[in-house]
């Protein structure tokens, strides 16, 4: 076999077996809902060796920038989504909200997301805060009661306690294992 041969082979082989890895993450998915508990779009998460990869696709949402945080409780019951509790957190010393915050972050926090005049939101990000199951560094998502992943009215300020001035809670996706 000569080198040129080897070489095509050798990257054949990478994408193959990147593509393997990439299909086996764990994934889940999950339907958003408004305060009227109508389904306006998908929360799709992969499970990554140190965090978790979210996408939104939505749409129906009021334009302008919002403040998004993953919630303790997989549970999207009104009035205004407050069963899905606080934020999701890693130990109960880990209560202080806000990316900026010299202090620490909550496991909950993720930068803004903007929604487009016409109401739609397309967005992925990335947390190394979470995972679906708890590690040293990781809150979990798929405890026992799951996990929330919420959408507020106004845009985080990254630094306010409790929340960030993010406001009222006007979109909620559950976080939870398929029932078996």
């Amino acid at each position: 076999m000569n080198i040129r041969s080897l070489a095509t082979t050798c990257l054949i082989s990478t994408a193959l077996f990147s593509s393997i890895a990439v299909s086996a993450a764990e994934q889940k998915s999950a339907d958003l809902y408004n305060e009227s508990g109508e389904t306006i779009g998908t929360v799709k998460l992969t499970d990554a060796p140190k965090g978790v990869i979210l996408r939104i696709e939505a749409n129906g949402l009021p334009a302008g920038w919002h403040g998004i945080h993953f919630h303790e409780t997989g549970d999207c019951q009104h009035p205004e989504f407050k069963s899905a509790g606080g934020h999701v957190h890693h130990s109960s010393d880990e209560l202080v909200h806000g990316l900026l915050n010299p202090e620490a972050n909550d496991a909950g926090d993720l930068p803004n997301v903007y929604v487009n005049e016409d109401g739609s939101l397309t967005v992925e990000l990335y947390s190394t805060y979470v995972g679906f199951d708890a590690s040293e560094d990781r809150a979990a998502l798929m405890d026992e009661d799951g996990a929330a992943l919420i959408i507020h009215v106004n845009p985080d300020d990254y630094s306010s306690q409790p929340i960030g001035g993010a406001g009222a809670r006007i979109a909620c996706a559950i976080i939870k294992e398929a029932s078996k």
